[in-house]
């Protein structure tokens, strides 16, 4: 079996980019775990925060599914258009492809940012599906700030949480404001919540995108966490990214 494969597959009417990798000395026959890896917004997954987490499995004997959702990297979707809730269902859509691979004995999760809120909801709804998860610097502040009209990662300026703003700016890409009232219904909290299976959640202390505290507080809400802070660094893990790989290892072992 070779050990790596990129292909396509569609979610109502949406081709979705995905690139599956296997463990340096698996065979056909052989049977593994497998963990989907996702990008964060305005991400793909050839960042290196994600080839570097999807490595580190790969080096524990985990497959790895690196996915790009809607309006990202190469699949589907108009950016300007995208929200959690079409990221969810792109990852619904993906778990139950990942789940019809016969060489699969278990599913993992691991989420950069955005990706890392997703994966955590996704979590929260199918507990059952998922042996553990790893949200990395986990983009919480989306429906805190949505829910409060606060300034964060999509708003420069407060607004009222009852009528956002028609259109908001991402490092000066449009997203429609409709990406505001999606993030203000989701619910982490009650997502941490569900799920009962071991958590790891690394953030930088340093990381201006998504202030650190969201992790700390998070964890603080799961039956089985794990909390590595990396001392001085970015959202992007632009300092010690060998840290992160290290607390994925330790993790996974």
């Amino acid at each position: 079996m070779s050990s790596e494969k990129e292909y396509y597959i569609e979610d109502d009417g949406v081709r979705l980019h995905l690139k599956l990798e296997l463990p340096d000395g698996f065979s056909e026959g052989d049977a593994c775990p497998l963990c989907i890896v996702v990008h964060g917004l305005t991400g793909n997954m050839e960042q290196p925060q994600i080839v570097a987490a999807s490595r580190a499995m790969n080096d524990c004997g985990l497959a790895t599914l690196r996915v790009e959702l809607y309006g990202h990297g190469l699949s589907g979707g108009d950016f300007e258009f995208h929200d959690v809730d079409k990221w969810l269902h792109n990852l619904n859509t993906i778990t139950d492809h990942a789940k019809s691979l016969d060489f699969v004995s278990d599913l993992c999760l691991c989420g950069h940012s955005q990706g890392g809120l997703a994966i955590l909801l996704l979590a929260g709804e199918r507990p059952e599906d998922f042996r553990s998860i790893l949200p990395l610097s986990p983009a919480l502040n989306i429906p805190d700030g949505a829910k409060h009209g606060s300034p964060g990662a999509m708003s420069a300026v407060p607004f009222d949480p009852e009528d956002p703003p028609a259109k908001v700016f991402f490092h000066d890409l449009p997203i429609d404001g409709n990406f505001l009232r999606v993030a203000a219904k989701l619910e982490p909290e009650a997502a941490a919540h569900t799920f009962p299976g071991p958590v790891l959640l690394v953030h930088g202390t340093a990381d201006t995108t998504v202030p650190m505290h969201y992790s700390v507080d998070i964890a603080k809400e799961y039956a089985d966490a794990t909390l590595v802070l990396v001392d001085g660094d970015t959202h992007c893990y632009d300092y010690h990214l060998d840290k992160v790989v290290e607390a994925i290892r330790d993790f996974l072992s």
